[in-house]
C-alpha cells in the first residue's frame, strides 16, 4: 500500500512538472520579456536603398516601431545619407545595392526602397526574387510594364509589399469612405483632381551645358538603369522628377496620393480609355512647353472608367496640374 502511495506521488509529481514546465514553454517570448519586449526572433532586420530624404524617414519610422533593425544602408549619395549614417551607427553602410544583395542577403528580411522613380522596379524585383518583403515609396515604378512585373512577382515570390502612400494614408480618405457609404453624395459620376505640382523645372531643354557632379555623389550608380549623361546643375536631390528618364512629373509624384482616394471609396479598376493634353507656360521671357526628355509644365488627363455598382454610368476622372484646376476650368 506505502508502495503504491509513492508510486502515485510521483506519478503525480512528474505529470505536474510536465504540465507546468508545457505551461512555462508556450508563454510568448515578450511576456517573459517585460511589458513591451520583442523577440529577436519576432524582429524584423532591413535594409534600406536610398537613405536620405524620404528614405531617412522611412527606415526611421521602421526603427520607431519596436519591431525592425536597420542592419543595412545603402545610397549613391554620401551626402543625403549621412543623417541615417549617424541615427543608425551600427548598420553596415553600401553604396552600391547590388554589392549589398550580394554580400549580405542572409541577413536582412525586408528592404525599403526609396530612390528616384527610374530604379524602383529592379531593386523591388531583385529583392522579391531573393524572398525578401519590400516597402517601396510612390510611385510604385516608372512605367505600367514595371507595374505589373512587380505585381506578378509579388504573387510568385509569396512576400509582403506595400507602396509608400501617406497622401492617401490619413483620415481623409476614411472620411470620404464614410460619406459615401452613408449615402451622403450619391452615386458618382465625375471626379476632380488637381495639384500645384510641378514646384521643379518641366517642359523645359536638357541643357547643353555639363556640370560637376557633387562630391560624395556617384553619377554612374544614380543613372542605374537610364541612360548615360552627363550630371546638369541641380538635378540631385529634387529636380530629376521633371524628366523623363528618371522621373514621372506632377502625376507620377501627387497622383499616388490624390487618385488614390476616388478608387478606394468607389472601387475603381483600370480605366477603359485616356485622354490628355499639355500646356505651355511663359515665365518671364522664357517659354516652357513641349520637349521630349521633359515632363510637360501643366496637364489635363480624363480618364473613363467602366460603370460599376458606386458610380453613376462610366465614371469620368479628371487629373490637373501646372496651375490648371477646377476653378480654372470653370472661368
Amino acid at each position: 500500500m506505502k508502495k503504491n502511495m509513492k508510486s502515485n506521488s510521483r506519478r503525480t509529481f512528474i505529470k505536474n512538472v510536465a504540465l507546468a514546465t508545457t505551461g512555462i514553454m508556450i508563454i510568448p517570448r515578450h511576456v517573459m520579456g517585460g511589458p513591451g519586449f520583442i523577440a529577436p526572433s519576432d524582429r524584423l532586420i532591413v535594409a534600406g536603398i536610398g537613405v536620405g530624404g524620404k528614405g531617412q524617414s522611412d527606415i526611421q519610422n521602421f526603427a520607431n516601431t519596436g519591431r525592425a533593425d536597420i542592419g543595412f544602408l545603402c545610397d549613391v549619395d554620401d551626402r543625403r545619407a549621412a543623417v541615417s549614417v549617424t541615427n543608425f551607427p551600427k548598420a553596415k553602410y553600401y553604396k552600391d545595392w547590388r554589392e549589398m544583395f550580394d554580400k549580405e542577403s542572409k541577413n536582412f528580411d525586408a528592404v525599403s526602397v526609396s530612390t528616384p522613380d527610374h530604379n524602383h522596379a529592379i531593386q523591388a524585383l531583385a529583392a522579391m526574387e531573393m524572398g525578401k518583403h519590400v516597402y517601396v515609396q510612390k510611385p510604385l515604378t516608372h512605367d505600367i510594364y514595371e507595374a505589373r512585373l512587380l505585381t506578378e512577382a509579388a504573387k510568385n515570390y509569396k512576400v509582403v509589399t506595400q507602396m509608400g502612400n501617406q497622401g492617401a494614408s490619413g483620415d481623409g480618405v476614411r472620411k470620404l469612405r464614410e460619406w459615401y457609404n452613408a449615402d451622403l453624395i450619391g452615386k458618382v459620376h465625375t471626379v476632380y483632381c488637381w495639384t500645384d505640382r510641378p514646384v521643379w523645372p518641366q517642359g523645359i531643354p536638357w541643357p547643353q551645358t555639363p556640370a560637376t557632379v557633387p562630391q560624395g555623389l556617384d553619377w554612374d550608380l544614380w543613372l542605374g538603369t537610364a541612360p548615360q549623361k552627363d550630371y546638369i546643375e541641380g538635378l540631385v536631390p529634387f529636380n530629376w522628377r521633371g524628366w523623363w528618364d528618371y522621373g514621372t512629373g506632377a502625376l507620377g509624384d501627387m497622383g499616388c496620393h490624390l487618385i488614390e482616394a476616388p478608387y478606394r471609396v468607389l472601387d475603381l479598376k483600370y480605366p477603359k480609355d485616356v485622354q490628355s493634353s499639355v500646356g505651355s507656360v511663359y515665365v518671364g521671357e522664357f517659354k516652357r512647353g513641349y520637349f521630349p526628355e521633359s515632363c510637360p509644365p501643366s496637364s489635363h488627363v480624363i480618364m473613363t472608367f467602366p460603370k460599376n455598382e458606386k458610380t453613376e454610368g462610366d465614371l469620368t476622372l479628371h487629373w490637373m496640374d501646372g496651375g490648371i484646376n477646377l476653378c480654372a476650368q470653370k472661368s
